[in-house]
Formats: structure tokens, sequence, C-alpha cells
């Protein structure tokens, strides 16, 4: 996952990515995406930014050993990460470092290609989407998701790192959460010869840990981590505890469920 600005981690930081990101906000999301896909056995899979592999994991199960699965993101850390998790059950899957604007793959070599929140980081859309139609084989699917908005839990956290950690580190938190209008996405895949295009939303509520300690181990995984490393400790607390008490109303006893929401897009060659 990528911002126009590009999310470049050191391995350390793609691990907190893949313990906190993909498993609390990413992970999920990810059997809804996959379902979206409609994978079948033995079917060829791409899951074009794929971060720490969660959504590459799922859809090596779906398609089964006969299947296979490329995972590709432009990020060396997270391809280490995903490179290094257990190897899920069903296809093997490659993981290859590579640009979305650039997909290393060959014409018409998947029959499916699936993206989980990246096509907001991606600097030229347009390009990105011409790329995932050029590996898809002729009737293959795309299925792609990003967010609908900011969101009541990033909207908190922007909040309190604004107040504690100034206005630039909260606005390039957010960059995850520009995406793409609704009639923009479904012009974008029109545009870039996609055909059956459908774009709908998909709510479910995300349950996260005890706040003051969870966003500081969540800021740590992400591109503002130094950042935050130079504010002192009575800043980071604050942060911490500041988004705890903004969302208090969705205190389940055990940390925080609230609902959440993104825009899905389907669509062939």
């Amino acid at each position: 996952m990528k911002t126009d600005g590009q999310w470049h981690m050191a391995k350390e930081a793609a691990e907190l990515y893949e313990r906190v990101v993909a498993r609390h906000i990413l992970g999920p999301w990810a059997p809804s995406l996959v379902d979206a896909a409609r994978l079948a056995a033995g079917e060829r899979v791409l899951d074009l930014a794929c971060g720490t592999g969660v959504v590459a994991r799922i859809a090596a199960q779906r398609v089964g050993p006969t299947g296979r699965v490329t995972g590709v993101d432009l990020n060396a850390g997270m391809i280490s990460v995903a490179r290094s998790l257990p190897a899920p059950e069903g296809a093997r899957v490659e993981w290859l470092e590579g640009s979305a604007l650039a997909v290393p793959l060959p014409d018409a070599g998947v029959d499916v290609v699936v993206c989980q929140q990246g096509l907001q980081f991606f600097p030229d859309k347009a390009l990105a989407l011409r790329e995932m139609r050029r590996v898809l084989d002729r009737g293959g699917r795309l299925a792609l998701s990003v967010w609908s908005g900011t969101g009541i839990y990033n909207s908190a956290v922007g909040k309190a790192l604004a107040r504690f950690a100034g206005e630039d580190t909260a606005s390039r938190f957010l960059a995850s959460r520009k995406v793409p209008a609704k009639e923009d996405l479904e012009r974008l895949a029109v545009e870039t010869g996609f055909s059956d295009v459908a774009v709908r939303i998909s709510r479910i509520n995300i349950h996260l840990p005890r706040l003051d300690a969870f966003v500081l181990e969540h800021l740590a995984g992400t591109p503002v981590a130094e950042a935050i490393a130079t504010v002192d400790a009575e800043a980071r607390k604050n942060i911490g505890g500041g988004v705890m008490r903004e969302l208090q109303r969705f205190n389940d006893g055990d940390g925080v469920t609230y609902p959440e929401e993104i825009h899905l897009v389907t669509a062939r060659v």
C-alpha cells in the first residue's frame, strides 16, 4: 500500500503493519473482496499492491493447488514480510516487488486481479487500471476496494495528530483516505476499457483493542512513524488518549467496535 508520496517502509515497520494494520484494519475486509472476485479452482490471480499479503493468502486457499497467485507490491519491506510468513494452503504464491504502473507480468497472464486499498495510492490511476486490464486474460475479472471516506477511527486519529504532532503529520496519515468518488471510480474503469463496471458500498463493523496503546502501535507501522517518534512522551500519550476519548461512544468493554464502509468495484475485460 502506497501514497502518492509512496509508502516506503523498513522491514520493521512492515512487520508492525502486518501485525496491526493487516490484522485489525484491512484483514476483516479481505474475505469479502475475494468473494466479490468469485474465484474458482485453478484460476490465476494477481493481488496488486498486496502489502504483506492478507488478500493473496485467502485467494490461494480459494483457487487451490491447481491455481496460481502472484502478489505484487512496490515496497520491498512489505514483500520481505509477505515472503517470511507461513505459506497458505492451496496455490503457491509468488511475491514480486514491482510497480502498479508497470506490472511485472505478461499480457493476458491472469484470470483475476484483486486490489485492496491500493488504487488511491497510485500516482497515475488510469495507467494502473490499464495495467490491470493488460494482464487480464479475455473474460478476466477485476475486484478492487477503496475507502468511501475518512471514516470514524481515522478522523479521530487525524484530529489527535493535528493537535499533538502537527498538521503535516496528520495530513500524511490521512493520505490513505483521499479516495476517488464513486462516479470517478466508474469513469476510470470504463475509460480504461473495462465492462460490466459496478461500484457498491460495503459495510462491516471493525473491532480494535484498547485504543490508548493500539493507536501508537498502529502509527509505528505507517509512514508517519518517524514523526511520531520525535514528539515527546507526553504528546504520544495524548495522541492515544485523545483517540480513545473521541471514540468512547463505541466502547465495547474490550476496545471499540465501530461501523466502517468501502467502495467495492467489480468489472470484466
